[in-house]
């Protein structure tokens, strides 16, 4: 059986990360339920070539591969931690070095986190518009959490949780109606 896959992809430096902890939850709630194939990154997989690199190219294989998978993926959770009101500057490079055809009509669950709710709209202002002009279907529900919202980077808010199954749910239209969840329960 041949499963389709999902890349999340986070803009974060840290490990543990308040940012990838949101998309490992979004992306757990889609292969729960949409029964797909899974790969998580986040800009230090990228390794050191993709300071320097000023195309794809000039990538290195490891670098090339993850570009490669997110723009083959069928579905795409991103996220990034929210830095001075924008995602993080090497996220904006890497997604700069992937081609603006490559994402054409791909789904793309937006997600965001950062210290407090003055930072919630960086995924309608910086996030959105940034998938907008690959034209990729950034679905209407996007998920931010604040620092408040996490304990040992673990989600702990349920209205957070809420909003992220309300995006997963928005995937049935892409993955067809056979796929879609009958009810995405609090887990």
């Amino acid at each position: 059986m041949t499963y389709r896959k999902l890349v999340g992809f986070t803009g974060s430096f840290n490990r543990p990360s308040r940012s990838r902890a949101l998309v490992e939850l979004v992306a757990n709630l889609a292969i729960g339920h949409y029964s797909l194939a899974a790969s998580i990154y986040d800009i230090t997989n990228l390794g050191s070539s993709l300071g320097n690199a000023r195309r794809f190219a000039d990538l290195d294989p490891k670098a090339q591969a993850i570009l490669r998978e997110i723009m083959e993926a069928d579905v795409l959770v991103v996220g990034t931690p929210t830095y001075k009101g924008s995602y993080t500057g090497l996220f904006k490079h890497a997604i700069d070095l992937i081609d603006p055809s490559a994402l054409l009509g791909k789904p793309v669950i937006l997600t965001a986190t950062g210290g407090g709710d003055r930072h919630a709209l960086i995924v309608e202002h910086q996030l959105r518009p940034l998938f907008s002009f690959f034209q990729a279907h950034a679905l209407p529900t996007a998920v931010y959490a604040a620092e408040r919202d996490f304990a040992d980077y673990r989600l702990t808010a349920e209205p957070i949780r809420q909003r992220a199954q309300q995006a997963v749910a928005e995937l049935a239209l892409f993955l067809g109606a056979a796929s879609a969840p009958t009810a995405i329960a609090a887990e």
